[in-house]
């Protein structure tokens, strides 16, 4: 389930981000600035494209973290069990 969540977050900030850093960057060429808006989106594509890889690597760490506090509780409870 939350799987499913973190696997969709790339693709709705995305597009957001991709609207305004559009706007953004029309509006900075359209005052005079001396960096072509071609050079700006395709940072804005390497940056996008790091942002995904990013949440990727976060995804996948959660995951792993989830996995290990399962096995810490199950061996607290064979841990008790061998107590009694």
């Amino acid at each position: 389930c939350s799987t499913a969540t973190e696997d969709d977050a790339p693709n709705r900030y995305s597009r957001t981000d991709r609207t305004t850093y559009s706007r953004y960057s029309r509006d900075a060429n359209s005052s005079g600035s001396s960096i072509p808006s071609n050079a700006l989106e395709k940072r804005i594509e390497e940056l996008e494209r790091e942002l995904a890889k990013e949440r990727q690597e976060n995804a996948r760490l959660m995951k792993v973290t989830q996995d290990k506090e399962e096995l810490i509780g199950k061996l607290k409870e064979e841990i008790d069990l061998l107590n009694r």
